[in-house]
């Protein structure tokens, strides 16, 4: 496992402060591996449209 891409400290506070609601560690990992996929999807669309640079338009954000 690679190391974590989220601020721990700042998730668990959105959660608490959205839904009243704690949040377990292993959350951290299931969301780091939700941006690794993330981004690993992103680089490749970049690289599709011959760019060295990852831009937001390279993310779906289902908009």
């Amino acid at each position: 496992m690679s190391d974590t891409l989220v601020v721990a400290s700042k998730v668990k506070k959105y959660i608490k402060e959205q839904s009243g609601m704690n949040s377990s560690s292993s959350v951290m990992d299931a969301l780091t591996k939700i941006v690794e996929r993330e981004c690993a999807q992103a680089i490749e669309r970049a690289r599709h449209a011959k760019r060295k640079t990852v831009m937001d338009r390279d993310f779906d954000l289902g908009m």
